[in-house]
């Protein structure tokens, strides 16, 4: 799995130096929905697919039991945005910072439950820390009839 990551994250590094960053070492992607597959996109996908897992963990941490008591939260990748990613030093190592908009759901009926902008740190080794998470809503939960 780390050997993925690595591989992964120097493959997505390579994409974003062809030309998608733009001078100031930013990146934002578009919210509107693809019309047609790409490579870069398939990278996007299999980064989102990668860091599930992470953002799902920090988001049970931040949502249960405080927001919800009767559920962790999941998060499905078709609900997670990228907003931006980032070279933290330029060309000088493998730090990149990348933000998402994320909307976790109840995991049954796939409700969402609120709505967060988290920020990821990913560094080679690989390792992967949250270093800004920003609750922006919570939506209210349907009652059970």
């Amino acid at each position: 799995m780390k050997k993925m990551l690595i591989v992964f994250s120097l493959s997505l590094i390579f994409v974003l130096s062809l030309g998608l960053i733009t001078s100031n070492h930013t990146t934002s992607v578009s919210s509107a929905e693809p019309t047609q597959d790409s490579e870069e996109l398939r990278l996007q996908d299999m980064l989102i697919s990668m860091l599930t897992p992470d953002i799902e963990k920090d988001l049970r941490k931040y949502y249960y039991p405080n927001i919800i008591k009767d559920f962790s939260p999941i998060v499905a990748p078709w609900k997670i945005e990228v907003k931006e990613t980032r070279r933290v030093n330029g060309f000088r190592g493998f730090e990149l910072q990348i933000t998402f908009e994320i909307e976790p759901t109840d995991g049954g009926q796939w409700v969402p439950i609120g709505k967060d902008r988290m920020t990821y740190e990913i560094t080679s080794g690989p390792t992967v820390k949250l270093i800004n998470h920003t609750h922006l809503k919570t939506y209210k939960y349907p009652s059970e009839s």
